[in-house]
């Protein structure tokens, strides 16, 4: 078959690439329009659109596919849509423009994390198990039919790039796995059961680190938010971002911080240490504090010795 591949981000690029390198035919590539990236705002084509023109595909750019892009897809004959992380819901002009219809690679196992954010937001849960999701596109947001399903275990020290980028990979597997069955029309389609719940972006507000929170919460969320928002807080006036962290299980390291208010910190045995609440500890890995590179907490500390709280 004839597929019309859409996506926008690098994870999609990647299994784009997947598709075309493993022999599939994709006759147009749709991602999204070219975006201002960095300080100086330069418009920026999409990984997914860089990744085409390596490729030498057929691209459009669009945020919001109308008429013209439904008569694009006619022209090429595609017979089949994936989608992976495209950015857009697509309506049923584009739907229905490809007789085979659309099949979506989803980064959870729905119908939990339905929305934009899932690996992001399973990370902030505390799930130890997401997986990816193969399912035919209806006009809901990620409600429609399922193919495929693959879980996978999430790792604890997993942030959300680190887990996006091995789904990323799995899907491509997913995929190629299921394009053989959909050719042959020998796969079955199995509506979504259990409870949906949704992933919403997360916002820069919500990166606002809360020290009365409990320190595996506080992990969960600095996972979570890098590479983006990302996990922050104050020192004094400045904005500090947390890179990476870590709940502290030494019951020394808690004894010795009993005492201290939450967002105390204590420097131990070459070790960065914030006071969480309910008597829990977070070991501080590496932050980046405003306007500085990325550095180790404590290579931070030793150069800001004054400094006893964060808030």
């Amino acid at each position: 078959m004839r597929i019309v591949f859409a996506g926008t981000p690098d994870v999609a690029a990647d299994v784009l690439r997947g598709i075309v390198q493993s022999g599939h035919e994709v006759c147009l590539v749709l991602t999204r329009e070219d975006a201002p990236v960095g300080r100086s705002k330069t418009l920026t084509p999409s990984p997914v659109a860089a990744v085409a023109e390596e490729l030498g595909l057929r691209t459009i750019k669009s945020n919001k596919p109308d008429k013209l892009v439904v008569d694009e897809i006619g022209s090429t004959g595609a017979e089949l849509g994936i989608i992976v992380a495209y950015g857009s819901i697509l309506k049923a002009p584009v739907l229905d423009a490809v007789p085979n219809g659309w099949y979506n690679l989803h980064f959870s196992l729905l119908p939990k994390y339905r929305g934009a954010a899932p690996v992001q937001r399973a990370i902030l849960a505390g799930e130890t198990e997401t997986g990816v999701t193969m399912f035919k596109l209806d006009q809901g947001m990620d409600t429609g039919e399922v193919l495929k399903q693959v879980p996978t275990a999430i790792s604890p020290r997993e942030n959300a790039k680190e887990l996006l980028n091995r789904l990323g990979q799995l899907s491509i597997s997913v995929l190629l796995e299921a394009l053989p069955e959909i050719y042959s029309g020998t796969f079955t389609l199995t509506p979504q059961s259990g409870e949906a719940s949704f992933a919403p972006k997360p916002t820069r507000e919500e990166g606002k680190i809360d020290f009365n929170l409990d320190a595996l919460t506080i992990q969960h969320k600095v996972l979570a938010l890098n590479p983006e928002p990302m996990a922050w807080c104050l020192v004094g006036i400045e904005n500090m971002r947390i890179l990476d962290a870590l709940q502290s299980l030494s019951s020394n390291v808690v004894d010795q911080m009993t005492a201290q208010e939450p967002g105390a910190l204590t420097y131990l045995d070459g070790k960065l240490y914030v006071k969480c609440g309910g008597d829990s500890v977070l070991e501080l890995i590496s932050v980046q504090p405003s306007s500085k590179r990325e550095m180790l907490a404590k290579d931070w500390f030793n150069g800001n010795r004054s400094i006893e709280r964060l808030s």
